[in-house]
Formats: C-alpha cells, sequence, structure tokens
C-alpha cells in the first residue's frame, strides 16, 4: 500500500491499493464511524422533471461517506456508508457503496488512530515482500518468473515438445529436466525463499516427482491456474495458499504468538479466551496481548454485532496492549477460531 499523504493527528491517509493484500489491512484499518473519501461510480438521473423521461447514467463522482459496513471477499472491500460531502447532484444522507481493489485511491479520516491500526498502516506500506520464484507449466510450456512482493518479472518462456505417445513419453521427461535445470539456475542466482509450482491439472505433481533435490523440494508450494500464460501471474498470484507465502513473515509471527497462548491455555496460565471472558480482563486492564482472528470480525460484522469487539479492542488499546489480528487461514489462527476467536496474555491472573 502506498501512502500517498498522511497527518495522522489531522486523522487523515491518503492512500493507493497496489495488491489485494493490502484489502486485507484496509480491512482492518477501516472502523465504523471512519470518513472515506474517493472517486466512485453513481447512478444519476438525468433529463425532465418526469420520472419517465429521466435517464439512469453511471456518473464518475468525487465523494465522501461515513462508514457503516464493511464486506470483505479477498479480491474486493466494499465499504458502505452514508453520503456527507459530494457534488449538489448526490443527495447528501443518502446511501453509496465503495468498490476498493487494485488501484484505487482513497482517503481514510479518523477521529483517533488505534496503535494497532497505525502499525497495520506502516507495515501494509513498508512490506515488499520476500523474493519468491514462480514456475507456471505444463507439458508444451513454462514461464519463470520472479517474484518481489507483488511485483512479478518474467525471466525465461521455455517450450516443450508435445510428446505425441503417452504422457510419461522421454520427451516429457526430457523438458522437465530443463525447467528443474532453470530453477536450479534461478536460485542460485536470487536466492528466493520458495518456489511456486502453478500448473492446470496434474502438471505441477509431475514436475515434483522429476524434482530429486530435497533442498529445492523444501521450498516449494503448489498453486493451481487456468492456463500457461503471463495472465496465470495475476491468477497465481491471488491463491490463497501464495497469499501466506507472501505474507509469510508476518504468518510466521502470528503462529507464535497463538503458540504463547495455547502455552498459556495448556497449563491455566495468565490468559482468557472467549469474547465475554476477554471483555472483563480489558475492563479491568489486565490484558497485555490481546489476539482476534480476522474471521471473527468478518462473522460479527455479518450479524451486525461488531460493535462490542471494536470497543473491547479499543479498550485494550487504551490501557497500553498490544493488539493483534490473526489470520485464520493458517493453522494459528484456526486454533485461535476453535477458542472463540479471541484471546488474550494478561499482565497477571484474574480471580473470579
Amino acid at each position: 500500500m502506498k501512502i500517498l499523504s498522511s497527518d495522522l493527528r489531522k486523522g487523515f491517509a491518503k492512500l493507493k491499493v497496489e495488491s489485494l493484500d493490502d484489502l486485507w489491512y484496509l480491512n482492518q484499518i477501516i472502523s465504523k464511524g471512519d470518513l472515506v473519501k474517493g472517486k466512485t461510480f453513481r447512478k444519476i438521473r438525468i433529463g425532465g422533471k418526469e420520472e419517465r423521461s429521466q435517464k439512469v447514467v453511471k456518473k464518475p463522482v468525487f465523494i465522501e461517506i461515513e462508514t457503516e459496513k464493511l464486506d470483505y471477499t479477498g479480491d474486493l472491500l466494499r465499504v458502505s456508508g452514508k453520503i456527507r460531502q459530494g457534488p449538489e447532484d448526490v443527495p447528501r444522507g443518502s446511501y453509496h457503496t465503495f468498490t476498493i481493489e487494485e488501484g484505487s485511491q482513497i482517503t481514510v479520516k479518523k477521529e483517533s488512530w488505534l496503535t494497532f491500526q497505525v502499525k497495520r498502516l506502516k507495515e501494509a506500506s513498508a512490506a515488499k515482500g520476500p523474493t519468491i520464484l514462480l514456475c507456471i507449466l505444463d507439458r508444451e510450456e513454462s514461464i519463470l518468473a520472479l517474484l518481489k512482493g507483488y511485483k512479478s518479472e518474467i525471466l525465461s518462456t521455455l517450450k516443450g515438445k508435445v510428446a505425441k505417445k503417452a504422457l510419461d513419453d522421454e520427451g516429457k521427461h526430457t523438458f522437465y529436466g530443463e525447467i528443474i535445470a532453470k530453477i536450479k539456475e534461478y536460485v542460485s542466482r536470487y536466492s528466493p525463499v520458495n518456489i511456486i509450482l502453478a500448473s492446470p491439472a496434474f502438471w505441477k505433481e509431475d514436475l515434483m516427482k522429476e524434482m530429486k533435490d530435497e533442498d529445492l523440494r523444501k521450498k516449494v508450494v503448489l498453486a493451481t491456474c487456468s492456463s500457461v500464460s503471463t495472465n496465470a501471474i495475476s491468477e497465481v498470484l491471488k491463491r490463497q495458499e501464495v497469499r501466506e507465502v507472501l505474507r509469510q513473515d508476518m504468518v510466521a509471527n502470528e503462529l507464535k504468538l497463538v503458540e504463547q497462548l495455547l502455552t498459556e491455555v495448556s497449563k491455566d496460565g495468565n490468559v482468557v479466551y472467549g469474547i465475554k471472558e476477554t471483555g472483563h480482563a480489558a475492563a479491568a486492564g489486565a490484558v497485555e496481548k490481546l489476539m482476534v482472528t480476522d474471521g471473527l470480525i468478518h462473522r460479527l460484522r455479518e450479524k451486525d454485532e461488531y460493535d462490542q469487539l471494536e470497543e473491547l479492542m479499543k479498550l485494550a488499546d487504551q490501557t497500553k496492549a498490544e493488539v493483534h489480528i490473526i489470520s485464520s487461514e493458517h493453522e494459528g489462527g484456526k486454533e485461535l477460531d476453535g477458542l472463540g476467536g479471541i484471546g488474550a496474555i494478561l499482565r497477571y491472573k484474574l480471580k473470579y
């Protein structure tokens, strides 16, 4: 995420979304009551005074809404609320939904930024991601590219001879050997932390069978794509397993945090979990580290019951607790979801 301008003391940050991951961050940064401003499209009636003589057109407008609801799908973030500022022909108080995607520019304004929101903003703007080697293949062609965060650079394209006999024809094995040799060359040159093998059908698994180097195999993450083309690079980047690899440093930290919480649970230590118990601990100022899954946030927003959790997070922030949003997509997040999606390591043990 690119910060185009900001003054958090005055409450605003103008942002540009550069990747799908930025939408995940924004879903945690934007809260109910925040003002979101940007360019959008809105249906406007033009023509005569009578409704039946009017024509409805989509017009680009620059408006500001007060956030009431967020809907995050992974590829899009929809922010809905009442219009507070806009052109004269757009009525104040009417509802509008911003559809935020890659390339969108918005300004977020808050009465006050919480510590964990500022932290997420800094993480998103600083995130460049690890260097990753991507290999997209089938039995006829392979594209090798270098990924740095969500930016890609195509390194080479290989063409194989189409096997006219069975799929295990010698030509296929030779082509796989060429791909593996190129992978080794690029691993030596660029030292990627991971290798993503992506293909339609079973070609990636076939290549893995030919890959005998254990050091290479340990770096491999398998993904699926619909074709072997440059367009498939964007497709692969949207895969959840790939996004977790791109966020691996953050995921590692989240796993460590959840492991600390589970260790405290196992020994009946300074820990609470569940929204009610964690709320009591936050009210007592006892929370040292608060962990909430993005899955719980999504579920409560769906049921329009997020306000209670948001107040709890604000309270923890005010009492100098560390607030951590944990992804529900990895094992640590799933384990925390099993405890209700929320838990806290305490400064001291509470007595009930």
